[in-house]
């Protein structure tokens, strides 16, 4: 998390504003009278809890984030606001330094000897004849050999020194392979040993295609534990990573869907079979990490379980699978709870679907591919899953049962942020025990938070809770413009034609709702309107030790690879028009909810507000039709 979201996460906007503006709720927004022009008789001032935004509806017709509201107010620059916010969240500004060259040269220098090992692994199992067996394995598993070479699958051969003795005739130090997971410091601490012995081997990298380390799994059914990983190193955090994301990523987001499956093996033979959206969390507990990774690509993620672990086992304690092992029948457990709060906090879609009793995915796909896409199409919602597993467990016939189903499925569907699904759920409950929906809600545990003064926020809230909704789809936009404006700055000019042929107004900062964001495209305009400098060292000159951390985010490599100057020409193109539509509406809607909770005495406001309403539809009607055809300059 960047400092200036931590920022954001930790301080309430209804807090920071009311303490100079007094508010008034009304619904689940508040409602004000503007502090940035005279006005004492009419609220215009409305704050947005949900997206940690403010907007002035009256004269001032501005509106953004906590930097913008300080910016603003104290008639400070981005840099002071800044300064002032990250003090009052507790939140330490630190100088952003780069990574030395030497560094980089080292971890560079670890990937190399990650990609001899892969190498090494493989040879041993297409060209041993001790590796036949495991080549032996994989053919049983249905794998064809392009496919295992496509994985880089290898064979670690059984001997203790075999990998320390080919590496260090290598050039590599016992340092190096330590670095990297592939030997064990001895318990004497006289030496080392090789990590992996006869064992089928699966290279891990990262969403780049970088080696990152290994999953090995035995073959003799006498060895433990089943499956091993690469110990925490500097290239290899399991936490993080997904197995097979590097091969899934594109498909992942040309469908708009991840499939997230347990077994290495599993991934293998689902990618073989086409069905290459399928990932795995590689026997570690299912992480919010993991599926922020995911959410670069998609919202819409299925789980998919076995048999034991979706049914009896359902115990709701945690996606979990064993920390070293990744063993099928009983290691994976669901916790709908938790799954839930990572789907409030990420504003995801997440869905699981049951295999057929002693089944892996493996199995299912290989007898019967149209199967797997049933089951994936028939994935349910957390909480529909949770009441029917209960159910398809317990005699609804018996009192006793229905209250113990409807005791635990009840606090699952309080944990659902949105009201409406709340309902639906309820009422999906009361109709699968034969209930009358009244005695559920009788029986709903209180949703209430104590009572705090004006002004303060909980220390868990700060952190917690305004993630759910603090970054909404427009401020991924936001990031994703200025990303591919900084890598062709000169695409502007042929931007701002492309926006002329569409009847649209030029690039603007005013394009942007985030103030970091509003701050960096003038820097970018100013980079672009001097002579003296090239643009991106201007930008790191000019714009402040503050953005610094941001920009250098932004200049990151991109995940999926970077694209032409001509693709990101149209990609920026349409990435602002559905910027301005999806502010238009958002200003639509919030005119709406103005207009709706206008007293008598603010009459005069509404009747400011009626004239804009149909200029927003016709601008909006333009930006739709310049999003129907190709954004190429003439």
């Amino acid at each position: 998390m960047s400092v200036i979201d931590e920022i954001k996460a930790r301080i309430d906007i209804v807090d920071l504003v009311g303490e100079t503006v007094k508010l008034r709720r009304t619904g689940k927004n508040y409602i004000g009278f503007c502090p940035f022009h005279p006005n004492t008789r009419t609220p215009s001032f409305v704050v947005f809890p949900e997206t940690g935004t403010w907007r002035c509806f009256g004269q001032c017709n501005e509106g953004g984030d906590i930097f913008r509201f300080v910016m603003k107010k104290e008639n400070w620059d981005f840099s002071e606001a800044l300064r002032y916010l990250a003090e009052r969240a507790g939140v330490t500004l630190r100088p952003i330094e780069a990574a030395p060259p030497e560094e980089e040269q080292a971890l560079e220098r670890l990937r190399d000897l990650l990609e001899n090992a892969v190498t090494f692994y493989q040879h041993h199992l297409t060209q041993t004849p001790e590796g036949r067996l495991a080549l032996d394995y994989l053919h049983q598993r249905g794998l064809r050999d392009e496919t295992i070479l496509q994985f880089g699958l290898g064979y670690a051969p059984n001997r203790w020194d075999a990998a320390l003795n080919y590496f260090l005739g290598k050039g590599y130090g016992v340092e190096d392979l330590l670095q990297v997971g592939l030997v064990v410091q001895r318990e004497d601490g006289q030496g080392v040993y090789d990590r992996f012995r006869h064992r089928i081997m699966f290279p891990i990298r990262d969403p780049q295609g970088r080696m990152a380390g290994f999953g090995a799994r035995v073959l003799n059914p006498e060895d433990v534990p089943k499956f091993i990983n690469t110990p925490q190193t500097p290239l290899f955090d399991k936490g993080k990573l997904l197995y097979a994301l590097d091969q899934a990523r594109k498909a992942i987001r040309a469908q708009d869907q991840a499939v997230i499956v347990e077994g290495y093996l599993d991934v293998i033979a689902l990618h073989q079979a086409g069905f290459t959206n399928v990932v795995s969390p590689m026997g570690t507990a299912l992480t919010e990490d993991q599926l922020r990774l995911l959410k670069r690509y998609t919202r819409h993620i299925v789980l998919a379980l076995d048999a034991d672990a979706a049914g009896q086992k359902a115990t709701l304690r945690g996606l979990e699978v064993a920390r070293q092992a990744m063993d099928h029948a009983d290691e994976l457990v669901f916790d709908a709870r938790g799954l839930l709060h990572h789907e409030a906090r990420l504003q995801a879609d997440l869905r699981v679907t049951t295999l057929p009793p002693g089944q892996d995915p493996d199995e299912v796909v290989l007898s019967n591919p149209q199967a797997w896409v049933d089951l994936v199409a028939h994935a349910k919602p957390i909480v529909i899953h949770v009441m029917e597993t209960l159910a398809a467990e317990r005699d609804l016939n018996d009192p006793k049962a229905k209250r113990e189903i409807a005791a635990q499925v009840l606090p699952l569907i309080e944990d659902v942020p949105d009201a409406v699904e709340r309902e639906d759920y309820r009422q999906r409950l009361a109709r699968l025990l034969r209930v009358d929906e009244r005695a559920l809600l009788r029986a709903t545990p209180t949703r209430f938070a104590p009572s705090r003064p004006r002004g303060t926020t909980p220390a868990a809230a700060r952190i917690v809770s305004p993630l759910i909704n603090t970054q909404p789809p427009l401020h991924d936009m936001e990031t994703h413009c200025l990303r591919l404006l900084l890598r062709h700055p000169e695409n502007l000019y042929l931007l701002n034609r492309i926006l002329q042929q569409a009847g649209l107004s030029r690039f603007s900062p005013q394009d942007f709702e985030q103030a970091p964001h509003q701050t960096l495209a003038q820097a970018l305009l100013q980079a672009l309107d001097q002579d003296d400098m090239e643009v991106l060292p201007y930008l790191q000159q000019h714009t402040g030790e503050a953005l610094q951390e941001f920009l250098q985010a932004l200049l990151a490599p991109l995940p999926h690879g970077e694209p032409t100057p001509e693709q990101q020409l149209e990609d920026i193109a349409r990435t602002l028009i559905k910027m301005r539509l999806a502010r238009v509406n958002a200003a639509l809607q919030q005119y709406r909810f103005f207009h709706e909770n206008l007293s008598e005495e603010d009459a005069q406001v509404g009747n400011e507000i009626a004239p804009l309403i149909p200029q927003l539809i016709q601008l909006r009607a333009l930006l739709e039709k310049a999003l129907a055809q190709p954004l190429q300059p003439d």
